[in-house]
């Protein structure tokens, strides 16, 4: 029994030693989860939400050779509905995805995550922001991308 309790502490001690050399692991990345709010904006207002749908107009400048995608990015008074939120726009007038967001009245601008990238390309970082005016029509919003303002780039925000 007490070679067995001598052996433990060898190990214990020999264990300790190496822990001390061993390199840090990477340092630990904390992302915040994000969940609309959007069910709260009918009790705290007292407006109700209505889905919009958003139409564009291409800008061939804007959209590029490969593509444009285009994520829109939550703000009162609208919030983006499931699918609805991830546009691609191409040469030619291709485009896959609508915009539906839900929103307390009709937004006078919006912002959009941006970035110039073929149809299926992943859901990598966007370039940065992008504002766009919006004309309504009842519940149909138009977005002419010829109007829209690039903003700063993700990387320049602190």
């Amino acid at each position: 029994m007490k070679k067995l309790l001598i052996a433990f502490a060898v190990m214990f001690w020999a264990t300790a030693s190496f822990a001390d050399n061993a390199p840090n692991p990477p340092a630990l990345v904390r992302r915040v989860s994000i969940f609309s709010t959007s069910t709260d904006w009918q009790a705290i207002t007292g407006l109700l939400l209505n889905e919009y749908r958003g139409h564009f107009k291409p800008d061939s400048k804007l959209i590029g050779t490969r593509g444009l995608v285009l994520y829109y990015l939550d703000g009162f008074p609208c919030y983006g509905l499931g699918e609805g939120v991830r546009i691609w726009m191409g040469p030619n007038n291709k485009h896959d995805g609508d915009l539906r967001i839900a929103c307390v009245y009709a937004p006078e601008t919006i912002n959009f995550s941006w970035r110039n990238a073929t149809r299926d390309a992943d859901d990598a970082t966007g370039t940065g922001l992008l504002t766009c005016p919006v004309d309504a029509d009842g519940r149909d919003l138009t977005i002419d991308l010829s109007k829209c303002q690039k903003g700063k780039d993700w990387s320049e925000y602190k």
